[in-house]
């Protein structure tokens, strides 16, 4: 299965970057090519919403006494990874476009600040999860970290709507309910969609099983510590 995702993701990102360099056009009404980016700002950010929202889905399962299971703690925890990667992307991507449409690197907007907000307080809690004497310990805090980091995706996603910001509205998805976007520039866009989302897929995946080795491997050098604390205290016990 995991070879088969792996091709899937390959192939659909072919596709989308030969869409995206040579089919569609630049952008009327700007004379430049930097629309292109589009094209990887927007999968960007879609991917961080959707990593986080698996985040914070996660650890609500593992809080909930009936379904709590370790495969619950080390999901969350490989989506929150793969969430920061492409939310440190969505940020430089939104500088590189910011250059050349806004003449500026970096704003205080409120999309820019509400986004910055989010990648701190993943990193924040990709930190807390290496804190704990116990798994349980660790996944309490971590789960109840990440459903209220949660609480940042809707306000970033909607800052656009709630405040005047130098962001534009959702391309497809905004408050007039009109698509900006059609022709091929659509459907490089959604390509683009699809092909980040199997790509994430695929590296919680990746991210997940690693997680499992690592969680098996400190159940064993757990194990084998108590195996040697209790072979001591024997041979303490033990007259001369």
């Amino acid at each position: 299965m995991k070879r088969l995702l792996l091709a899937a993701t390959l192939a659909s990102l072919a596709v989308t970057l030969v869409f995206a360099l040579w089919v569609t056009p630049p952008r009327p009404n700007q004379g430049f090519d930097a629309v292109r980016l589009l094209y990887l700002h927007v999968p960007t950010a879609w991917i961080a919403y959707l990593a986080f929202g698996v985040t914070a889905l996660a650890s609500v399962l593992w809080l909930v006494p009936r379904t709590r299971d370790t495969t619950w703690d080390l999901l969350a925890g490989a989506s929150a990874e793969v969430g920061v990667v492409f939310t440190g992307l969505t940020l430089i991507l939104g500088s590189l476009w910011g250059r050349p449409a806004w003449g500026t690197w970096w704003e205080w907007d409120a999309r820019l600040t509400t986004t910055a907000i989010l990648f701190f307080l993943y990193l924040g809690y990709l930190a807390l999860r290496r804190t704990g004497s116990t798994a349980d310990e660790r996944g309490k805090r971590s789960a109840i970290a990440a459903v209220i980091a949660f609480a940042d995706v809707p306000i970033s996603y909607l800052s656009v709507t709630w405040w005047q910001t130098l962001h534009q509205q959702g391309t497809v998805f905004n408050a007039d309910r009109h698509v900006l976007i059609d022709g091929s520039m659509a459907f490089t866009l959604i390509a683009a969609v699809v092909s980040f989302t199997l790509l994430y897929g695929y590296l919680v995946l990746e991210r997940f099983q690693l997680a499992q080795l690592e969680e098996g491997r400190e159940e064993r050098e757990l194990e084998r510590a108590i195996e040697e604390r209790l072979r001591a205290e024997q041979v303490e016990v033990v007259p001369a």
